[in-house]
């Protein structure tokens, strides 16, 4: 039986507390796990998989759509606690989830800490910090644009670079659903940029965001927002 399963977990990052939705694709023989929450979320991921009815021993794999810290956060903690699992990721995001090289993240966290006004140095040393705690993770399998995986009926790979370099989003054609990642997040209910202020290149970013929404797919699943069914946009 093929089935996507969203977790619910509160971000406590922000001025106010935030969730998230990691995806769960799960068959007969798989159960993958489809970005897997912040540092220090190992816990809450636990107790979301038993509100679902699952078990987080019986993950398989988990696959990380770009190397962000509230996306890979979780991922050492996870396969350390669960030393099964399989980690996968592009083959562009791959270094900088594995430690090969530095998080483009905090490479630019760094930068916009040199021009920060004097009311947000401590914030953003804060953040600085955050990325710096992340826990690298060997990439166990690397994935390309338009790869083929067993997973659920079978998903494809889509390159959805911008957010960061390497992102990609999956497409599960018998749940008729994408799963975006930060390719969208929702405002409102409204298909938006995620962070388009720190976002490394905006103009591959909503290229990226129009390639999603053009695609056929009913569904498409945000990691910041939830489900976004096409045609039922909120009302201005």
């Amino acid at each position: 039986m093929n089935k996507l399963i969203t977790l619910e977990i509160v971000m406590p990052y922000g001025e106010a507390p935030d969730l998230i939705f990691p995806a769960v694709l799960c068959d007969d023989t798989y159960c993958v796990l489809v970005d897997c929450g912040f540092v220090g979320s190992l816990p809450l991921i636990e107790e979301a998989f038993r509100r679902s009815g699952l078990t987080p021993d019986a993950v398989t794999h988990i696959i990380l759509t770009h190397q962000d810290h509230d996306h890979m956060g979780a991922a050492a903690a996870f396969k350390q606690k669960y030393p099964q699992v399989k980690i996968l990721a592009s083959d562009g995001e791959a270094p900088y989830i594995s430690g090969l090289q530095k998080s483009l993240r905090l490479e630019q966290a760094e930068q916009l800490q040199e021009t920060l006004p004097p009311e947000q140095q401590e914030f953003g040393r804060a953040f600085c910090g955050l990325l710096r705690s992340v826990e690298p993770i060997h990439v166990d399998q690397t994935l390309s644009d338009d790869e083929f995986l067993p997973f659920c009926g079978g998903c494809r790979i889509l390159a959805t670079p911008g957010h960061t370099p390497g992102h990609i989003a999956l497409y599960v054609p018998v749940l008729d659903t994408i799963i975006a990642g930060d390719a969208i997040a929702l405002d409102d209910g409204i298909p938006v940029l995620a962070n388009p202020q720190f976002t490394l290149h905006l103009k591959e970013a909503v290229a990226s965001l129009e390639r999603l929404l053009a695609h056929p797919a009913k569904h498409i699943l945000c990691y910041h927002g939830g489900m976004y069914e096409k045609g039922c946009d909120s009302p201005d």
